[in-house]
């Protein structure tokens, strides 16, 4: 069985600290260097899919989550309120829609201004208890990529489907394997809140969007503002869980009296859909780095491109190429210590993609000779032309190590 928590630890990827506290890891170079780039993958398709990025604090006073509903349904999972005067009581967020519904109601909005689709990358903050905290797969601060479209109801259906494309877009770029669909659905009725009607009408909602999907119902899975469909996928130790998802909410529209006007000049309720394409960063690389054994493909390895000169006289020449490396957008660094094919060994070991040989030879003619962490070699190429064929693979975000043709 891969564990990501060992794995982690050999590539330097995040750590822990007692001081630091249970469930709170350390994000090291290398592993922030992979999550940077996932994060800024994400924001892109985002951008491309007509999403606005907003910025939004991780804390809120009391009433704001009053009003949401998260300190009747998540009281237990929250952090103990932050006391700072007799009128001012701040909370850790456990879920970023209730700033986004503030976003939504910060000025007026009208039928043309919808669908809008408000994203973010923030952190969110679960009291969870020490015995279920577990490396990435469960922790107390976490980094929710997230997202909440406004839209009417008639827009409802093309939202969901172009989520559900984004979603799949995003896992591809990922290597992200599902492992099903779910339709979560209601249980018991004491958990829910909102209209009967509404919950009847956002369930068709989804089951439309699913049409010609293989998907099961998880009855009493359902968030208690709606019904939601949900990705999984599943661990190394065969655990199921949900990545990505997709929520019908009506009810938070009307707790925070969010509306837009009609073309009749009527005022109307949105309806607000929840969405994560990838879930959180860490439960995400928790998955990746155990599906990849911790052999990214080359577009978010922390190392892209490691270059070894074989003697001291070629280190000019190795430095230059490394810089010319970086100057277009890699991550790219000079190892010199130690023997030729020991660097080799140290290169492979770290799932570095690309490793490029400088000799005597190659320095004389500005070539490098590029060998493949797959075990693979080049023939020699000119520094530009190695360059190239990298950065080509990085920004097709290609799960090859070469590209075609």
């Amino acid at each position: 069985m891969i564990d990501h928590r060992r794995l982690g630890r050999e590539l330097g990827l995040f750590t822990s600290d007692p001081l630091a506290g249970a469930g709170l890891p350390l994000w090291l170079p290398a592993g922030a260097a992979a999550r940077h780039a996932v994060e800024e993958c994400i924001r892109e398709l985002e951008r491309q899919a007509g999403h606005q990025h907003v910025l939004t604090p991780p804390l809120g006073k009391r009433e704001l989550f009053e009003l949401s509903g998260h300190l009747d349904f998540f009281a237990d999972d929250m952090f103990p309120p932050m006391r700072l005067s007799a009128d001012d009581e701040f909370v850790l967020r456990p879920a970023l829609c209730p700033h986004h519904a503030l976003v939504y109601r910060s000025r007026g909005r009208s039928r043309r201004d919808l669908p809008l689709r408000i994203a973010e990358l923030g952190g969110i903050y679960r009291a969870e208890r020490s015995g279920v905290l577990g490396g990435l797969a469960r922790v107390r601060a976490i980094s929710l990529n997230d997202a909440h479209n406004f839209c009417t109801l008639d827009q409802v259906g093309a939202e969901v489907a172009e989520i559900l494309r984004l979603i799949r877009e995003a896992h591809a770029a990922l290597g992200v394997r599902p492992a099903g669909y779910r339709l979560s659905l209601r249980g018991p009725a004491e958990r829910y809140v909102g209209d009967e009607a509404d919950w009847e009408r956002a369930e068709e909602l989804l089951r439309a969007a699913l049409d010609g999907v293989e998907y099961t119902e998880g009855v009493g899975e359902a968030a208690f503002y709606g019904p939601k469909i949900d990705i999984q996928v599943v661990d190394s130790a065969g655990r199921e869980s949900t990545l990505s998802t997709v929520q019908l909410d009506f009810d938070k529209p009307e707790r925070f009296d969010l509306s837009y006007v009609d073309s009749g000049g009527a005022r109307r309720r949105p309806v607000m859909v929840h969405r994560s394409l990838v879930g959180s960063m860490e439960r995400l690389f928790g998955y990746l780095i155990e599906v990849h054994e911790g052999t990214f493909p080359a577009w978010y390895a922390p190392v892209q491109l490691v270059v070894l000169p074989i003697a001291a006289g070629q280190d000019s020449a190795a430095e230059t190429f490394a810089a010319a490396a970086q100057a277009a957008g890699l991550r790219a660094e000079v190892h010199r210590n130690g023997s030729l094919g020991g660097r080799i060994r140290e290169a492979a070991h770290a799932r570095i993609p690309y490793a490029a040989v400088v000799g005597p030879r190659e320095a004389a003619v500005g070539q490098v000779s590029l060998r493949l962490r797959d075990g693979r070699s080049l023939a020699p190429l000119p520094a530009a032309e190695a360059i190239a064929l990298v950065a080509r693979v990085v920004a097709t975000r290609s799960p090859e190590l070469v590209p075609p043709g």
